[in-house]
């Protein structure tokens, strides 16, 4: 798979050549899908020539960041205080003022609204990426979510998200941008992953050497639908695979622990195993029979079934969100009613029972699908000519 590890992009510049420079802001730099496209989009600014500034709390991503030659500003930007958030927009204000910042860009709700309010103050273009269909039971959920609708530009992340903000806030083509995610196909690459790292991984976990792995990416949390992959493993009756469950709890230990008993009750103690996040991801779908994403609530995007694809992994997912637009059903994975284990069972022994052939055809038209659409060097492109509308 051709890599864009290096990406050619159009100078980001102003008309007489002066560097525009970009303040993107979020909570923390966690592992996860905004901080990921943060980090990423920061690295295309500096590769375009512009100035890349990103505020937040910190966390173990801002390494990456700093290694892309951009620059970290720590600020609490994570409270959802109001008083905080109010000081946060002189902060920010501050900041903009400082580094003469031409765009400010906000993918997190509480420092959206710092953010615009700082946008206001100093008089420059505030861009946001929305990044979900935020729950909204009440009057001031929907108020508080809002800020994401209310940038001269709002980044949609799938047609999934685009159609809610055209339903729930009237948006339209003069600001909406539909930005589909992208990840760095150089990472998520079989023929990049030696050997070497797929048995590190396998001694690592302990795994069996004569069982076939299916692979559920995903930190602990309900909406991830661990317990329909649990109910399906149980209505699959196969003693001979193994399933794992990997992903952080984020300190739910008493999900956690519903889990464990669930797999206990459904007899699947030698069956399901919980493991911490992998920090080499790549491996771990290299070594996947399958890979499953059973979520139970729709999601804006989801990285999981576009990173299987790339890898060549069979990809079984919830009919719902982001994931109807990234999986071509029956051609690079397979679809199954949301919540539904039965079919969920179903699909995974279809899955595993594909011929070697099979699966290399499968794995043929699946990094196609995710080259043609779904690249980081697509995402960045496609986000820095949203920056250069605003800029004239």
């Amino acid at each position: 798979m051709q890599s864009d590890s290096n990406i050619s992009l159009d100078p980001l510049t102003h008309a007489d050549g002066r560097p525009i420079t970009i303040l993107q802001v979020l909570p923390r730099l966690i592992v996860g899908g905004a901080e990921r496209g943060t980090v990423d989009i920061a690295a295309a600014i500096q590769s375009a020539g512009g100035i890349a500034i990103v505020a937040s709390e910190g966390g173990p991503m801002v390494h990456e960041l700093e290694r892309a030659r951009a620059r970290h500003i720590k600020l609490p930007l994570a409270p959802k205080n109001p008083f905080t958030i109010w000081r946060n927009a002189a902060r920010l204000a501050r900041v903009i003022r400082q580094n003469k910042v031409d765009i400010i860009h906000v993918r997190s709700r509480a420092p959206g609204w710092s953010a615009m309010w700082a946008a206001k103050r100093t008089g420059i273009p505030f861009v946001t990426t929305y990044h979900d269909t935020y729950s909204a039971k009440s009057t001031w959920k929907k108020r508080y979510n809002a800020v994401m609708a209310k940038g001269d530009r709002v980044i949609a992340i799938s047609e999934f998200v685009a159609h809610h903000l055209r339903v729930l806030y009237g948006l339209g083509g003069g600001v909406l941008r539909v930005i589909p995610r992208g990840i760095d196909l150089a990472r998520f690459d079989p023929a990049r992953v030696p050997a070497e790292r797929k048995v590190k991984l396998t001694h690592d976990w302990n795994l069996p050497d004569d069982k076939p792995i299916i692979l559920m990416p995903a930190r602990l949390s309900r909406k991830k639908g661990h317990a329909v992959l649990i109910e399906a493993l149980a209505k699959l009756g196969r003693k001979d695979v193994c399933c794992l469950m990997v992903g952080d709890d984020g300190r739910q230990t008493a999900y956690r622990r519903e889990l464990l008993d669930l797999i206990h009750l459904r007899g699947l103690d030698e069956v399901v195993r919980l493991v911490p996040q992998a920090a080499d991801i790549s491996a771990a779908y290299s070594i996947a029979a399958v890979v499953v994403a059973p979520s139970i609530k729709p999601e804006g995007f989801g990285r999981v079934p576009v990173e299987a694809q790339a890898m060549g992994c069979p990809v079984v997912a919830s009919d719902i969100g982001g994931f109807r637009e990234t999986i071509i059903d029956g051609v690079t994975g397979l679809l199954v009613p949301v919540g539904d284990a039965d079919r969920l069972a179903a699909a995974i022994a279809s899955a595993l029972a594909l011929t070697q052939n099979e699966r290399a055809d499968l794995a043929s038209a699946a990094a196609a699908n995710i080259r043609a659409t779904f690249t980081r060097q697509r995402m960045c492109v496609s986000t820095l000519a949203v920056y250069r509308e605003l800029v004239t």
